[in-house]
Order: C-alpha cells, then structure tokens, then sequence
C-alpha cells in the first residue's frame, strides 16, 4: 500500500511539475509576443511618422539651398525640404546635371566650419544607400515615391554614389551617368 501511496504521490508531483513547465513556457511566449509587438509597433510609428514628414514637405529649390545661381546648372528639377520626426530638416532634390560642371559646384560652396568641411567630393560605396532604400521600401504606402528611380538604383550597376559635407550641409548624392539624373539627400546642422 505504501508503494502505490508513494508512487501516487511521485506521480502527482511529476504532473504539478509539468504543468508548472507548461505556464512557464505559456508566459515566456506571451511575453516574448508583446515585446515583438510593441517593437514592430514602435517602428511603424517612427517609419510613418518620417513619411509624413515627406508628403508634407514644402517643395524649395535649389537656390534655396545653395549660393551661386545653381538652377543655372540643373535641369527638370523638383526639391522638398523635410523636418524628420526628431527635428533634423534636410532637403531632396531630383535633377539633371553635368557631373563635370555639378561636382566643382558642390565643392565650391561656402562654409560656416571649414574645419568640419570637405575639400573634395568623396566617391563611396553605395551599398549601405541600397540597403537603407530597400528597408525604407517596406514602409512605403503605394505611390508615396517614383518607383523607377529606386529600381534603377538597386539594379543599375553604373549609378556612382558621392558624399561631400560643406559644413553645415552633408550632402549623399546619386548620380545616373546615363541620363545625368542626379539625386541628391542634404542634411543640415541648422
């Protein structure tokens, strides 16, 4: 009798163990489940909340931005300026443009920090731009952008990619040799 009370008990305690396991494992995986919600939710908000900051940009040009006449240099050209939600505003600009006649341009534009300033335009890897289009992509309502230029970007093996920073501008700029369309991201410390 003592047996079967022993192993009854042994029993019971192995089943209390289990289920004890089992809402353990419950809770971990419901814990797990809200994080990656609040995260994906967090994201969300921040993606559409920068997006918002696009389609409510005010269109500029590039005069706006820059001294010495450079619609002078540019064709079919279309500018936004932008305030990211974490107050950083900066500038894009779609154009046409000699790369020989843009570059010296670019170089030549005054400074408030020349210290802080670029001499020459830098010639980088476009690799991170390419990753950082395709993640912005995701977030993207449908015809928030112009398609085609980003498809040509990730898929065009010519487009050359430059940084130059003419303090308090930084600019990224893209540029198609093909059919001289440039892109170009300015970032301002104003």
């Amino acid at each position: 009798m003592k047996k079967y009370i022993i192993a009854l008990i042994a029993g019971s305690i192995i089943w209390s163990c289990s289920k004890v396991e089992e809402k353990i494992n419950e809770t971990v995986e419901q814990t797990k489940e809200k994080v990656r919600q609040k995260a994906q939710k967090a994201v969300e908000e921040t993606v559409s909340e920068s997006v918002n900051s696009f389609t409510h940009a005010e269109d500029v040009k590039m005069n706006d931005v820059f001294e010495n006449q450079g619609e002078s240099i540019v064709s079919d050209e279309k500018g936004k300026k932008f305030t990211f939600p974490n107050g950083t505003k900066g500038y894009f600009f779609k154009y046409k443009a000699e790369k020989s006649v843009l570059i010296p341009f670019l170089e030549n534009q005054p400074t408030t920090d020349e210290s802080r300033s670029d001499q020459k335009i830098r010639k980088i890897d476009g690799q991170s731009i390419i990753n950082k289009i395709r993640f912005a992509e995701k977030f993207l309502p449908a015809n928030t952008i112009d398609t085609e230029f980003l498809d040509d970007i990730k898929n065009d093996k010519n487009i050359e990619y430059y940084k130059l920073s003419r303090f308090p501008y930084q600019s990224t700029i893209i540029y198609n040799p093909k059919n001289q369309t440039v892109l170009q991201y300015i970032e301002t410390d104003q």
